[in-house]
């Protein structure tokens, strides 16, 4: 018998408190009148009589209440041998079903040794079979029929998940805690180095737990693969589409690759590329020549080896006609236009075409087919106009409003309704100009423009934002750069102009990505990737967008989502490989390219030190340093459950003997 926390058995020292309360009981005597004292003889009275111990037995309980206490948290142990205390294992065989087990028909040699270990499991005994990638797939329940493992192990599938040792662990953590057996759990993988946790921590195991390791690879398998691919998801000007693509190789030697772009399954054009031993190379295809719509891409390397499948990394392109924007203006005014469009043509590839039109001739314009409005320094609104382009937003489109001195006047700003204040000017005997002092670089609007630095700005529109978001403030607090959702759109307000008059935003490199940014964040741009890897998620909806539906078709051709997920669902996690088609209610079409996570195809093992450190937490100590018959391992069995239940007993007849004596003891007072 041992004890896990012995420093509190220090607590045992507390029985002196017992002792002392029924030795030093304060003595208590009734008083009697007497008419004189002077007849007796002063004496010292003896108090030994008053030192006796009294209620023995509840002496004893208070005593042993408190040695039970100390004795509880001491947390004492018996030892003894596995089979003497469980009689019986739980048998848990996990499979690793991940990408990297394509490589070589490893994933059919982890299945026969999945079922060699299904002979550990004996009569009486459960067992449980797991698929190990991103997530643990129970493929079982615990079940006793050793026939039902085996056809279970050879269901499994190879999937185009990323493995993870940590969610494996976790697992077994869970089944240790709920079972409360011994478990011998027998991983068969390829002992990927990538798959281990950032943390250590993270592998740690439950008591009792036996993890016996299975390796199908051998650590010098070479592996080429196309590591990354670098290319537009739309193409405006196919002439002047770049795609790039890294191609690697992982203990190899060196070795010449073909590599090819791939459009529709038809070859574009091939070029070879040496890559040094163990090292990486880059390839440059500077043409992408497609009709317009969605099309299937891909970077391909020949000759393939053992794991094909990395062979090659699909992308997606959209080839499509710019986007028209238009821009307000008041007539006459062409300045600040002339910026913006500068601006805006200087970015390669930006998908937006500018169309600049006098604002008094919009009133019955159609704002539909635009992918934003931009209102710049307007003076006066046409009449219907502003309600033309509330109904434009409203229904999902984007405004972008840039105040200058003429827009003093309006009183308030258009559509989004923040009320103008006036403007502010600097002067000579006050600041000459003022600068950004807070602003929010995680916005869309800001992320590229190291927050508008040393841009100085000399007059700005007062702007009281009310429920608007401001994003970027100057040095005086007048908001510079607001925005505001109005129905399913949102507005953009930005308090000074583009006209390098106001202020000489123009004449910094912040300008440019400030309207192309913006541009992208209004044009709706800036969304997700057409190129994830496999167990992302794609957005299906915005927060707002409750009830409209999203059909989504995975690479077969199915659609994965129910009627119900498709109205409700937020997201979608992508699992395999391949091209996923998005249809969404505005008439909006998308295609998403999944690829396995390239982390998959480096095949460096897990060192044979690190896999005894994992193997090892699922052992205590006092298990490690003892062993009980036929070679069963020692583990203690903690007696702590018991000692509390001795405490809780043991209170409760003290505290009735306590009553008991205290009553009689109040009935003689």
């Amino acid at each position: 018998m041992g004890f896990l926390n012995p420093w509190f058995l220090a607590g045992a020292a507390a029985v002196g408190l017992p002792l002392w309360i029924h030795l030093l009981r304060q003595y208590r005597s009734t008083p009697h009148p007497f008419s004189s004292l002077m007849f007796f003889e002063r004496r010292t009275q003896s108090s030994i009589k008053h030192r006796r111990l009294r209620y023995l037995l509840l002496l004893s309980l208070r005593i042993l209440l408190l040695l039970m206490i100390a004795l509880a948290f001491a947390n004492p142990f018996v030892t003894r041998t596995t089979g003497a205390a469980e009689g019986r294992k739980m048998l848990v065989i996990a499979v690793d079903n991940s990408f990297s087990m394509r490589y070589a028909g490893h994933l059919d040699r982890a299945k026969q040794a999945a079922l060699q270990a299904v002979s550990n499991l004996r009569p009486g005994e459960r067992g449980q079979v797991l698929a190990v990638g991103s997530h643990i797939h129970f493929m079982t329940q615990q079940v006793e029929d050793a026939d039902a493992l085996k056809a279970a192990i050879q269901s499994i599938q190879p999937s185009d998940e990323r493995s993870s040792y940590g969610e494996l662990a976790r697992a077994l953590r869970t089944l240790s805690q709920s079972v409360r057996t011994p478990i011998e759990a027998h991983l068969v993988s390829d002992m990927q180095k990538s798959s281990l946790p950032p943390a250590f921590a993270d592998l740690r195991l439950g008591n009792d737990t036996n993890l016996i390791f299975h390796s199908v690879a051998d650590s010098k398998d070479p592996n080429w693969m196309v590591e990354s691919v670098t290319a537009p998801a739309k193409i405006y000007d196919p002439k002047k589409v770049r795609v790039q693509a890294v191609i690697a190789g992982v203990g190899t030697e060196a070795a010449k690759r073909t590599v090819s772009l791939v459009l529709d399954g038809k070859v574009l054009d091939s070029k070879p590329v040496d890559i040094p031993a163990g090292g990486r190379a880059s390839v440059e295809f500077l043409s992408l020549e497609s009709p317009h719509g969605f099309h299937q891409a891909e970077i391909r390397i020949e000759p393939h080896d053992a794991l094909s499948e990395d062979d090659r990394f699909v992308f997606a392109v959209e080839r499509a006609d710019p986007h028209p924007v238009l821009f307000l203006h008041t007539s006459g005014q062409q300045r600040d236009e002339l910026y913006y469009r500068s601006a805006l043509e200087s970015v390669p590839e930006a998908g937006f075409v500018l169309e600049p039109l006098p604002v008094e001739q919009s009133a019955n314009q159609s704002f539909s087919k635009y992918a934003f409005v931009v209102l710049s320094d307007v003076g006066a609104l046409p009449a219907g106009l502003e309600s033309n382009l509330r109904a434009y937003v409203n229904g999902g489109g984007s405004l972008f409003v840039a105040l200058g001195p003429s827009s003093a006047a309006l009183g308030h700003v258009p559509v989004s309704g923040e009320t103008i204040q006036g403007s502010s000017y600097a002067a000579r005997d006050q600041e000459r100009f003022q600068t950004v002092a807070t602003a929010d670089t995680e916005h869309p609007a800001l992320r590229r423009t190291n927050k508008l630095e040393a841009v100085q700005f000399y007059q700005l529109i007062r702007v009281d934002p009310g429920q608007s978001r401001v994003i970027a403030r100057l040095t005086n607090q007048v908001p510079l750069l607001l925005e505001k959702q109005v129905g399913e759109g949102r507005v953009l307000v930005f308090t000074s102009t583009f006209d390098n008059l106001s202020n000489d935003l123009p004449l910094h490199t912040s300008f440019v990505p400030f309207i192309e940014e913006t541009a992208k964040y209004l044009g709706g741009q800036q969304g997700q990737s057409t190129n994830v890897a496999v167990d992302s998620y794609i957005e299906l909806r915005s927060a707002k967008e409750h009830s409209a539906a999203v059909d989504v078709v995975d690479p077969d051709g199915k659609h994965p989502l129910s009627l119900k997920e498709a109205t409700t669902s937020p997201s979608f996690q992508v699992n395999r490989e391949g091209f996923y088609e998005i249809h969404r209610t505005n008439g909006r079409q998308e295609m998403v390219a999944v690829h396995a996570d390239r982390r998959e195809s480096d095949l460096v093992t897990v060192p044979q030190e690190t896999l005894d450190l994992w193997r090892n937490t699922g052992r205590s100590t006092e298990a490690s340093t003892t062993t009980g018959d036929a070679g069963n391992p020692a583990r203690p069995w903690s007696l702590w459950r018991y000692a509390l239940l001795l405490v809780l007993i043991t209170a409760i007849i003290e505290s009735l003997l306590a009553s008991r004596y205290l009553s009689v003891e109040k009935e003689a007072a």
